[in-house]
């Protein structure tokens, strides 16, 4: 029989090295994160560190991992760019104070109500956004602005680049960043103990640094250099009507990327499952802390999350483990960064970036969901050409619309044989939505007839179709018009 202690040893010894390989997972994609956003290198670090340290040790999932993300580098980079690095901290800062408020007024669970078309169409209009971007980057160069104004410099790009020799050995340092990411996970299992992100990125870095090649590297500025706690004017700018859009913007999309990652995560574990309220403020306490710092928001990663239950993680002690390497890697060895070329970086954010468009769901959900698909596309692409927050809000209406359209299922049964009352039945949901099939039906009957209106059918009959169809009696005939005697006027 095993004993209590034995287990505890054992799940400790599962977890110290899934926090290891969390790390290694981690490290790459927080720097790479933050040099896409337009911040230094070591916010990213820091993010990952709150992430590990403050999320990791409270309630809510206890095996996801969080941490800078992919998804909100767009966001990032757009805010930083509008309102300065310093209002960041103030952004971040009020984004996990609303997070904490959410889910203490228990409203984490109403996150999963959002259409899973618009959730996938945010991510791929995101994937899409950040390989626009993360082109330029990977030749070494500075991208135009928006996601339309990167796609129209491409060709401006391909001319530049193939007449520039730095330009072609970032380009080649970036594609074989990309190459050996792709590859890895094609090699046997054994070979994939180090994670691809890892390698690719070490890679690139010996061979910049062995051949002393003439591309950009990561700006260093140490640690606590690096952090930029909100001073009194840059909470000034909460009076700026764009910021407070900025703020809802961060929280809804960290808010729904966690907990959307937190449901994924417990499909791939028998352990305890996710209470959504707590782990919103656990996000919502994180995010407070890293606004604090002036850092990059942070949300739940299921990249890290996936690879610490794939480890064999048991407790939240790995999560936690992680943000202290992550912590002593940025304490002692800060110089380390300074030498990965920012190409290699780029290429790791285009790889997480086609992983975020849904390339083979796609054609059967086109097949079987056509109208789901329609929605996934028209929100990345309105991410694509607006922005994110946009973007979002045109998903969410039209999904909103279009299951108002599907579920306003209107029969409409008419029986005329020529002589005596036109019999009319109605069945359904009679909404406005249907209203001009309903209207179009009852005008094409003959004047001159008089009509028995059956609308016993009827499982809801909102006001529009209710006025419209007493206008519609008095100006047909409202002394010809008889009710049915098993149906009710309304």
């Amino acid at each position: 029989m095993t004993s209590p202690f034995s287990t505890l040893r054992s799940a400790l010894r599962t977890d110290f090295t899934s926090s290891l390989v969390v790390f290694l997972v981690a490290l790459p994609l927080c720097v790479g994160v933050a040099v896409a956003s337009g911040v230094p290198a070591e916010l990213g670090l820091i993010t990952g560190i709150v992430g590990g340290l403050v999320t990791g040790l409270l309630p809510g999932s206890s095996l996801q991992v969080s941490g800078p993300a992919a998804g909100l580098t767009v966001l990032v980079l757009t805010a930083v760019q509008d309102f300065g690095l310093p209002a960041l901290g103030v952004i971040v800062l009020a984004t996990g104070l609303l997070q904490l408020a959410l889910g203490a007024l228990r409203l984490g669970r109403f996150f999963r109500a959002i259409s899973l078309s618009v959730v996938h169409g945010m991510l791929a209009g995101i994937g899409l956004v950040l390989i626009a971007g993360q082109i330029y980057a990977l030749a070494d160069r500075k991208a135009p602005g928006t996601g339309t104004e990167n796609i129209a410099g491409l060709p401006s790009l391909v001319r530049d680049v193939l007449v520039s020799g730095p330009a072609l050995t970032a380009l080649g340092i970036g594609a074989g960043t990309v190459a050996i990411m792709t590859l890895w996970k094609k090699l046997p299992g054994k070979a994939q103990l180090l994670p691809g992100p890892l390698v690719a990125v070490g890679t690139a870095t010996l061979a910049t640094a062995l051949f002393d090649l003439p591309v950009r590297r990561v700006e260093v500025s140490g640690l606590l250099d690096a952090v930029q706690p909100p001073g009194g004017s840059d909470f000034g700018k909460l009076a700026e009507a764009g910021l407070l859009t900025t703020i809802v913007a961060f929280t809804l999309i960290a808010s729904a990327e966690s907990l959307f990652s937190a449901a994924a995560v417990d499909r791939l574990h028998n352990g305890p499952k996710t209470d959504y309220d707590k782990e919103l403020m656990a996000q919502g306490a994180g995010n407070t802390v890293c606004g604090l710092l002036g850092a990059l928001p942070m949300t739940a990663v299921i990249v890290r999350s996936s690879a610490n239950v794939q480890a064999g993680a048991r407790t939240k002690v790995s999560r936690v483990l992680h943000g202290v390497w992550l912590l002593l890697f940025a304490a002692l060895l800060p110089a380390a960064l300074g030498m990965i070329p920012t190409a290699a970086l780029a290429g790791v954010l285009i790889h997480a970036g086609f992983k975020l468009l849904p390339v083979k769901e796609l054609r059967p959900l086109w097949r079987e969901h056509r109208g789901e698909a329609l929605v996934l596309m028209i929100t990345a692409g309105a991410i694509l050409v607006t922005n994110m927050f946009e973007g979002v809000l045109i998903g969410l209406v039209l999904a909103v619309v279009k299951a108002a359209w599907e579920t306003s299922h209107v029969q409409i049964d008419v029986d005329d044989t020529g002589t005596g009352a036109v019999r009319v039945r109605i069945r359904g949901h009679a909404t406005f939505l249907r209203l001009p099939r309903i209207l179009d039906a009852l005008e094409a009957l003959p004047a001159d007839r008089s009509v028995e209106l059956n609308l016993a059918g009827l499982r809801h009959l909102d006001h529009a179709c209710m006025s419209a169809l007493q206008n519609w009696a008095d100006q047909h005939n409202a002394h010809t018009v008889q009710p049915a005697p098993t149906g009710a006027w309304a």
